[in-house]
């Protein structure tokens, strides 16, 4: 009798699927057997790229002679620790009862490379039908309908070229331009740092991200604080004391003067206190309203959360590092809380939102925000949000946004209190897109003293809409509403209202605030993430900007882990309790040896556009020998191009430059210490 099998990436989903096929053979060495079907599980990567010594003994040596490395037929071998597994996988494959594989591991770019590799190593070739599960979470019903909706392996033929080529792109700059880097700067560095040896570790995604930081860091330190000096006044409006900011508007003695350091402040303390001294001699002190503008605005809740999205909050709120988030949210998609995780997406299909009214159910027995899933479930407000920015299938390539399942909610109580609050954080996400728009009443004010004018504004939250489920209790207050809001009540907005044109307005100081201006932020995990997925920001050319948006640098599945190894390898700090990114001092040379030696791979346009060629390939609109053929072109060039310079004298200098910082900055935590 000829059996079905079903391969998943991992032995904890693939008893998941034999959970929905009610599969309750025996269990085997790596395997679940019944009378007609097989589940069995990779354990992640399975088989790997072999490194140059496999084709040759004698490139295990390093040596410039040898490069550029560009192998005609690439070698894969399976990892060592896995041999076991792998073994039995392949011969699961070849089985001769064995008449159907389904493909089950994760459904994603990575997920279809990991199978497909193990399936090139085990040699199946054509002779099984072979069948490919998609599907966005691990509940019962949605296993059971990407097995019934399974579609031929050979329709992500596509994908798995894009996959291929990714690794082999990967491979190829790292090893190339590793090498020639360490080869040729290695020894110069070892000896600036009086250490033995040194490796530079270079790649086509590592290395734009340690640029983007240390290129922060740099403007930070060179960063040079300007003072600049703001004139206020304080209004008495019924009893109540409000700021309003002077601005040089036209009509001013100041308006487009050289004095301004902008539009409401000064270069100089004098010019500031000049002004004041002219306005309190004004009699009566009192100041002429001249405009009112009042309006409501509506905020709107946000988009769901794609996995940068979420790696990014749970950073700002958790302090979590981006490799955590998303092993917990990968738990959790694992315990069947949570759809596919390492999306890009951030709304939903048109599909999954005619059911969508089962996952708010569900969240009706999750204690948290179970009141709000029932008030969204007795609105109906579920019923209109296929015709809302939140739900567009265009915007989906493999998957939707991260929402709850509302399934397996029993094992919420045994996850540890970060996944419990990172479900939570989920979870309101996701229910706040059936609340309506945050209210608020702005009101404006423009008071008038002689020719000087005075300007205040004032925001009020008059429904809270979406914003009661958004937060997270006491942060909600610290984190979603503006700070105008803080002083303000529903009296003191009525007596606001009442003010008309021409009234005056007693006024009771005239004092100077003197503020300076601020550096750049130092990017922070989360934000890292997102800088990452936004890399088209960074990009000065209109047309390549608008070719690569939505690529960025990276894929959602892979930025936690360049980030990782970046801290790893000691080109980038991670401070844990903070989660704020700083170079180091290595990590500062690596990035002026690739500054001036193989200087594209620092900036985004060239790395984004690059997985924007991977996208082509998936999509079949490139072949992937013209990738390949464009891959080998920029390896061979690049390296003739480093093979020649003579650049050792300069770099010293450069060196010697951000040592003096690193000298400093530790002689300064030195005497903190001691003192």
């Amino acid at each position: 009798m000829s059996k079905s099998l079903y391969i998943a990436e991992k032995p904890s989903v693939a008893r998941e699927f034999a959970k929905a096929l009610k599969i309750q053979g025996r269990n085997g060495d790596g395997y679940i057997e019944s009378s007609d079907a097989v589940v069995t599980w990779c354990v992640g990567h399975l088989v790997t790229m072999s490194y140059p010594e496999a084709y040759d003994p004698s490139l295990k040596r390093w040596s410039l002679e040898t490069l550029p490395f560009l192998p005609k037929e690439f070698k894969y071998e399976v990892i060592d620790g896995v041999k076991k597994q792998f073994e039995i996988v392949k011969n699961l494959l070849n089985r001769e009862d064995i008449d159907t594989i389904y493909v089950c591991t994760d459904s994603g770019r990575e997920g279809e490379y990991i199978y497909r590799l193990v399936d090139q190593m085990a040699q199946v070739g054509d002779k099984k039908k072979k069948k490919r599960v998609w599907i966005d979470s691990q509940t019962e019903e949605e296993i059971l309908r990407g097995i019934q909706e399974a579609k031929d392996l050979s329709e992500y033929d596509h994908l798995s070229d894009a996959a291929y080529l990714r690794a082999k792109e990967d491979y190829l700059m790292g090893i190339n331009f590793s090498r020639l880097l360490t080869l040729k700067y290695g020894p110069s560095i070892s000896n600036y740092l009086h250490t033995k040896w040194t490796v530079l570790s270079v790649g086509r995604v590592m290395t734009c991200v340690l640029g983007m930081v240390v290129r922060r860091e740099r403007e930070i330190r060179a960063f040079v604080k300007t003072p600049f000096y703001r004139v206020l006044s304080k209004l008495d409006i019924r009893g109540k004391e409000v700021e309003a900011e002077w601005r040089a508007v036209e009509g001013s003695k100041y308006y487009q003067t050289p004095a301004l350091y902008k539009e409401n402040g000064f270069k100089e303390e004098k010019d500031a206190k000049a002004l004041v001294d002219m306005l309190k001699k004004i009699t009566p002190q009192q100041a002429v309203i001249e405009n009112i503008e009042k309006k409501k605005e509506k905020k709107n809740p946000p988009l769901l959360f794609n996995l940068a999205e979420l790696q990014n909050e749970c950073s700002r709120r958790f302090k979590l590092s981006p490799d955590e988030t998303l092993r917990v949210v990968q738990e959790l998609y694992e315990k069947k809380l949570v759809t596919y995780p390492r999306t890009d997406a951030r709304v939903l299909s048109t599909a999954v939102a005619k059911e969508i009214h089962k996952n708010i159910a569900g969240l009706g027995n999750v204690a948290a925000v179970a009141g709000y899933a029932a008030e969204v479930l007795q609105e109906g407000s579920y019923k209109n949000i296929a015709r809302t920015r939140y739900v567009n299938d265009k915007q989906i390539t493999d998957h939707y946004a991260i929402i709850p399942t509302g399934q397996g909610i029993g094992a919420l109580r045994s996850l540890n209190p970060t996944a419990a609050r990172i479900y939570e954080v989920i979870a309101r996400r996701f229910l706040s897109i059936f609340y309506p728009a945050a209210e608020y009443q702005k009101i404006s004010l423009k008071t008038g003293m002689d020719s000087e004018h005075f300007f205040a504004s004032f925001k009020v939250l008059i429904n809270e809409g979406y914003l009661k489920v958004a937060g997270m209790d006491k942060e909600r207050k610290k984190e979603d509403v503006p700070e105008e809001e803080v002083d303000l009540d529903k009296h003191f907005l009525e007596i606001l209202k009442s003010l008309k044109k021409g009234m005056t307005l007693p006024v009771t100081d005239i004092f100077i605030k003197e503020g300076e201006t601020t550096p750049p932020k130092r990017y922070n995990s989360g934000s890292m993430i997102l800088a990452m997925e936004n890399a088209g920001q960074f990009i000065e050319d209109e047309e390549l900007r608008a070719m690569i948006k939505g690529s960025g640098i990276g894929t959602s599945a892979t930025r936690a882990e360049i980030l990782k190894k970046l801290v790893t390898i000691k080109y980038l700090a991670l401070n844990k309790k903070t989660q704020i990114i700083t170079p180091t001092q290595l990590g500062e040379m690596v990035y002026d040896v690739v500054d001036n030696s193989l200087r594209p791979l620092l900036n985004p346009d060239l790395t984004a556009s690059w997985e924007k060629g991977l996208s082509y390939v998936a999509e079949g609109s490139i072949t992937p020998k013209e990738y390949m053929d464009k891959l080998e072109r920029f390896v061979t060039v690049r390296i003739e191009n480093v093979r020649y310079l003579n650049n050792q004298w300069a770099l010293r200098g450069k060196y010697d430059q951000i040592a003096v910082y690193y000298q400093k900055n530790k002689a300064e935590k030195t005497k903190k210490k001691s003192d």
